[in-house]
């Protein structure tokens, strides 16, 4: 019976495989051309335009955005966001705008994970803001940990107009050796979503269920 089994399982293999082959001897591939760029430059895009492209695309996914016109707007935004709540932060020194002046209640990535998982609130900077798709990419490292952008059920990450980029290509260029030097890089699209239970989309499960950015000038 093992005997039986084993051999058509070879055998459907082999008429796969077959498949393959010819699929490959009769297939038709479009010709490359005789000379191929060796790299290819992206320019990039004035900020006004990339600003309001991001803000349009995130609020599109139900990413809440503020601008705010100074340091001062945005640290004032954020006393707004997180008052009266347990915040778990990147490093004080690692925050934009003096952010961690302002922040008490905090913990941070060396406190404990049982710590971390009480935060109501996540407050981190932001390393890319891609305007073309609305998407936040962070990198972690030392004080900047992954968790507090994806732990907390409300993540605030606060974007510097430097941050950003028309598209992932441009973020690619602009920040290469800060990749290399990352932990991690995530990249963040909204809200989490899931809808594997029963077809059913559920936000917040495998992540926050509500993002805000404020923009900083």
């Amino acid at each position: 019976m093992a005997s039986e089994k084993a051999w058509q399982v070879n055998r459907a293999r082999d008429t796969i495989l077959a498949r393959v082959r010819l699929a490959e001897r009769t297939a038709l591939l479009p010709r490359a051309p005789a000379e191929m760029p060796r790299h290819l430059e992206f320019a990039s895009q004035p900020a006004e335009p990339c600003l309001e492209r991001f803000q349009r695309e995130a609020r599109a996914l139900g990413i809440e955005t503020f601008l705010e016109a100074s340091a001062a707007g945005v640290r004032n935004r954020i006393k707004t966001l997180v008052i009266n709540r347990r915040v778990f932060s990147w490093d004080p020194e690692l925050l934009p705008y003096d952010l961690g002046s302002i922040l008490d209640n905090v913990v941070l990535s060396r406190d404990t994970r049982q710590e971390q998982a009480l935060a109501e609130i996540g407050v981190t900077g932001c390393d890319g803001a891609i305007a073309e798709t609305g998407t936040l990419a962070m990198l972690s490292g030392r004080g900047k940990s992954r968790a507090a952008a994806l732990l907390p059920p409300v993540h605030v990450a606060v974007a510097q107009r430097s941050d950003l980029c028309l598209s992932m290509s441009e973020f690619f260029r602009k920040k290469s050796g800060k990749l290399r030097a990352a932990a991690s890089c995530s990249f963040i699209t909204g809200p989490s979503r899931t809808a594997d239970i029963e077809l059913t989309l559920t936000v917040g499960v495998h992540g926050p269920g509500r993002v805000i950015v404020v923009i900083g000038p």
